[in-house]
């Protein structure tokens, strides 16, 4: 790592070394990247302005909440809510806070709400270092554009108000974190699979996993882990699984439900914790899961494989918002996190959960190359990793679940998506839990 990696505040990065560059005309093509890598220009005027911020556990950790701290010269709350409290408090309450932070599915609902503001991208310091991937929808000719929301589908803010993917300078979120998702199984209880060919959504269905199968209580991300994988099973097959009909909603839910009846789910969880604790104490043997907690508990010696099911991966995109109360000073230092959090630490913070950032050139500055090798090449580990949280995550030999960033992002089966169904899977979601 060079010598600017080690400093403990942002200074100018040095240039990229050849073998991450060569990685990142390949992730980022078509896009401006590393035009702009100047001194971060993150110097504010103290003050005691406080900015509140509301998201998942996921982003908001509290390293991540010292450091923009220190490098802005402000206060900042944190209110972390498991994904679905997350939403309805964006709903319900613009008012009180300035950034949310959740997943894509989540933007229609809010800006149907006017619960969140357009984002002008002049006040964007690396708009054009931000990839391809939310500005045309794939990051390599080959990749797949994936059901459903696609962020590109619905990051633009058109003439009309409505949200599209005709680029017009104004957005309804910062693209940033994101990631692909799938399942997390134990290797202990489960068979090693194998990415891509033998590992499969079907697996949360199966009859030999009945008692040990854990879902992510939220019904615009859960409901598509069983959708994949009744359709991954034979169970049923849908028209188009980006849009699920009534008709099909009815249908899936009733062979969950019948499966809720059989005792076949170990659990519901709201949380990562939940996620983690649902897996370390054997509950669930086999889960749906976000990245930060296979790192978790690799971390604490559980070996979880996240599975590179063969259907494809179902995806996810971060979004930062501005609540649509954020004006003047608020709105100003708003615009500061925002900048702050493509400004390459936080990225290369994240990367050691095993998440990805939507300029990565920066972020690539402040990794060795090891970690770059491993988190964006897909290259086997040449030598052990530590995660966010200074444990050993990663054995040295290994090598990621789904390969290169370009690999797991071409093999993208559907987005988390918020449906023109949503109000009914609400309902029928909210009918499966408590059957």
């Amino acid at each position: 790592m060079n010598k600017q990696c080690k400093k403990d505040s942002l200074v100018s990065a040095s240039p990229v070394d050849n073998t991450k560059r060569a990685t990142l005309k390949t992730i980022g093509k078509g896009t401006i990247l590393g035009a702009s890598i100047v001194k971060a220009p993150y110097v504010f005027a103290k003050n005691t302005h406080t900015l509140r911020v509301l998201g998942t556990h996921v982003t908001l950790q509290e390293p991540l909440r010292q450091r923009a701290m220190s490098d802005l010269g402000i206060k900042i709350q944190f209110e972390a809510k498991g994904s679905p409290s997350v939403l309805q408090r964006g709903l319900i309450s613009p008012e009180s806070f300035d950034i949310y932070e959740q997943w894509s599915n989540s933007i229609r609902p809010l800006w149907r709400n006017h619960s969140i503001q357009e984002i002008d991208i002049k006040r964007l310091t690396h708009w054009d270092e931000i990839n391809s991937l939310c500005k045309t929808g794939k990051v390599s000719p080959k990749a797949k554009f994936g059901a459903g929301d696609a962020p590109y589908k619905i990051v633009n803010v058109q003439a009309d108000g409505t949200l599209g993917a005709e680029q017009t300078g104004k957005i309804s979120f910062l693209p940033y974190v994101h990631n692909v998702d799938s399942f997390g199984y134990n290797t202990n209880e489960i068979e090693q699979g194998i990415a891509y060919k033998t590992e499969s959504w079907g697996w949360l269905l199966a009859n030999k996993h009945r008692g040990k199968v854990g879902i992510i209580n939220d019904p615009t991300i859960g409901l598509f882990d069983l959708a994949l994988a009744a359709d991954a099973s034979g169970m049923m097959k849908f028209a188009d699984i980006g849009n699920i009909s009534v008709a099909e909603l009815d249908s899936l839910f009733s062979i969950l439900i019948d499966l809720k009846h059989q005792n076949h789910f170990g659990g519901f969880w709201n949380s990562v914790p939940d996620s983690i604790d649902f897996m370390r104490t054997r509950r669930v043997h086999i889960e749906s899961m976000f990245s930060p907690a296979v790192s978790t508990l690799n971390g604490q010696n559980v070996p979880v494989t996240f599975a590179a099911p063969k259907e494809g991966y179902r995806g996810w995109h971060g979004v930062m918002c501005l609540s649509s109360r954020a004006a003047g000073r608020t709105k100003d230092i708003a615009y500061e996190y925002m900048n702050w959090w493509l400004s390459g630490w936080p990225g290369a913070f994240i990367a050691r959960q095993g998440y990805y950032i939507s300029n990565p050139e920066r972020s690539a500055n402040y990794l060795e190359q090891s970690e770059w090798d491993y988190w964006y090449n897909g290259k086997p580990a040449s030598q052990s990793l530590k995660g966010p949280d200074g444990n050993i995550s990663v054995r040295r030999g290994q090598v990621r679940s789904g390969g290169s960033y370009s690999d797991r992002f071409s093999n993208v089966a559907v987005w988390n998506t918020a449906m023109p169904t949503y109000d009914y899977t609400l309902q029928k979601w909210y009918e499966f839990i408590s059957s």
